[in-house]
């Protein structure tokens, strides 16, 4: 979103406030409306809403150490139950325009990773375990400290890095952009749609949502985001109907065999909070490099997906402060706890939340719909995710647009800067890890200032969390070395 827009978006004199929950959640004060924050909460949970889906499939093809398998009834009602409470708690609490639920990349280390070497019962509670030594991390302010010992042009760059990997996620779930097979000896790791070229039905959706959700945001048409979504599903539901379609991905836009579904709450509280450490095939070393892995990767993929929403919808202070950031941290460590609790996983902040924003969202009263349309799904999951990837991804693509334009802020003469803040936004997408363009722009930061003789300049958390990152970078020649492996 361009400067001019967010100084449009909050005037330098605010209309009163219209009622108390205008007042409370700063409505008017931000420059936002009732409306605004109402198509954004539609907008955030239609882009995440597969979560609903893709959870239950990465933690239900899964087996534990002893071939157990969660039910994945059971997985769709904890990840609506999780992302419903802690999205409203995060508007309540935070006040920022910030959807939590299980965490991509979390859960599949949870079932890949952690699994495997024990039970599911003691994997779910190293995520609890993970949570509670986050939430300690903020009380104690050490959370909330590094998040200020990051220079406001790396801040910037996240969020720059942020919207390509969220362009680029739009791409992928889309369809339009798909991996290569490694058997194919070819030289590009990706490719354009599955062949090489486009084809089907379900890209042709997609194409559609992008050409006319630009086209709206080109005529600044109010709720441009969300008629673009609605309008795609509808269309897309159509031509389900018409043409003989394979597949298109997680959810199908079809109308539903039933509206209502029962929802399964047997998996909460099925954990055990320190039996990963008396499992006999799991040595203590292991568990905390496994611990370890969690809270880092969950650590920066949550301060940038705070600095980047927070950036984008103009909130951000004249320091580049987040407000009520302690707030915040600490509500997205309990989610992380409320995850593990409920054997969902990790919960985190989603990055899907910049779809509302670019809708409008400004307070945490858009968490107030976003959350409900979760607690919705635990009843009427068959209905709420009839929305295709194809329709959803389009707004995805727009906001990596939207937070592509803070590049310009980014003094590109001053190399000290400069390369720390390419290397951040490159590897994002490049590694599809936010954490990962993180570190390895703090990693840059640190040694070029040090090369140039301007050590005493870099904040000792930078020092200290850029050694983390290299343990991080390290971490299977440091496992084989301690014998972890």
């Amino acid at each position: 979103m361009s400067d001019t827009q967010k100084v449009a978006d909050r005037p330098s004199v605010p209309p009163p406030a219209a009622n108390s929950v205008d007042r409370y959640f700063k409505i008017s004060e931000r420059g936002s409306t009732f409306a605004r924050e109402i198509r954004g909460g539609f907008a955030t949970f239609f882009t995440m809403a597969y979560i609903l889906v893709l959870n239950p499939i990465i933690l239900g093809s899964a087996k534990d150490k002893f071939g157990d398998t969660l039910d994945p009834v059971q997985l769709t009602t904890a990840t609506a139950l999780v992302a419903a409470v802690m999205t409203i708690i995060m508007g309540v609490g935070g006040n920022l325009p910030l959807a939590l639920a299980a965490g991509l990349g979390l859960n599949a280390v949870v079932a890949f990773q952690i699994a495997p070497l024990m039970s599911w019962d003691d994997a779910m509670g190293l995520v609890v375990l993970e949570g509670l030594l986050i939430c300690v991390l903020v009380v104690t302010g050490l959370r909330e400290a590094v998040m200020h010992a990051i220079p406001q042009p790396l801040k910037q760059a996240i969020s720059v890095g942020i919207g390509l990997f969220i362009a680029f996620i739009g791409f992928v779930d889309a369809g339009f952009v798909s991996r290569i097979p490694d058997a194919a000896n070819t030289t590009v790791p990706v490719q354009l749609g599955g062949t090489g070229t486009l084809s089907g039905w379900p890209i042709l959706v997609f194409c559609l949502g992008v050409l006319l959700t630009i086209g709206l945001l080109a005529r600044k048409v109010k709720g441009a985001i969300l008629i673009s979504i609605v309008t795609m599903t509808v269309i897309a539901m159509i031509i389900n109907s018409a043409a003989d379609i394979k597949s298109w991905g997680l959810t199908t836009p079809a109308w539903p065999d039933k509206l209502v579904d029962t929802p399964d709450f047997g998996l909460l509280g099925q954990f055990s909070l320190f039996g990963a450490f008396s499992a006999a095939d799991v040595g203590v070393i292991t568990v905390v490099l496994l611990i370890f892995t969690l809270i880092l990767s969950d650590f920066f993929d949550t301060m940038g997906t705070v600095v980047g929403i927070s950036a984008e919808a103009g909130l951000l202070d004249e320091e580049g402060k987040v407000p009520n950031l302690g707030r915040v941290l600490l509500i997205d460590g309990a989610a992380a706890v409320a995850g593990g609790a409920a054997s969902a996983s990790s919960a985190t902040s989603y990055i899907e939340s910049a779809a509302g924003v670019g809708e409008g969202s400004r307070t945490g009263f858009s968490n107030l719909i976003t959350g409900g349309l979760f607690g919705l799904a635990l009843f009427l999951g068959p209905l709420l995710t009839i929305v295709p990837l194809q329709a959803a991804a389009p707004a995805l693509v727009a906001v990596g647009f939207l937070m592509m334009t803070q590049v310009k802020h980014i003094d590109w003469d001053k190399y000290e800067i400069a390369i720390p803040a390419f290397l951040t936004i490159a590897v994002m997408p490049f590694t599809y890890s936010i954490t990962n363009g993180i570190g390895a722009g703090f990693l840059a930061y640190v040694v070029i200032k040090a090369v140039l003789g301007k050590a005493k300049e870099i904040h000792w958390l930078l020092w200290g969390t850029s050694a983390l990152f290299l343990i991080y970078f390290a971490i299977d020649p440091i496992e084989q070395i301690l014998g972890a492996k």
